[in-house]
């Protein structure tokens, strides 16, 4: 077969992503952090927000419902269930 031939048409290609590493775990304890952007990620179809957290650090979260620019994150053991905050759960089970 020749070097090419197009067979399958019409297909690849697509627009160039920048891959945005996620903070699932939300490791940071009771330490804020503040909204700064909220940008769409396409990787996801879904919208993230980059957090700056009082310690210097900078992370991208997935984005809370009816949270805007400016509002505090938490996340740790002794949080309120509001939306944006993160508690920790711990599991009592014994190993």
């Amino acid at each position: 077969m020749p070097v090419g031939i197009i067979t399958a048409r019409h297909r690849g290609g697509g627009h160039k992503r920048l891959y945005r590493k996620i903070d699932f775990r939300r490791n940071e304890k009771d330490i804020y952090g503040r909204i700064v952007t909220i940008e769409y990620d396409p990787n996801r179809n879904a919208y993230i927000c980059l957090i700056h957290y009082g310690d210097g650090e900078k992370r991208y979260i997935l984005h809370p419902r009816g949270a805007i620019i400016g509002d505090t994150i938490v996340s740790g053991t002794e949080v309120t269930y509001k939306n944006g905050k993160c508690p920790t759960f711990e599991c009592g089970l014994n190993y």
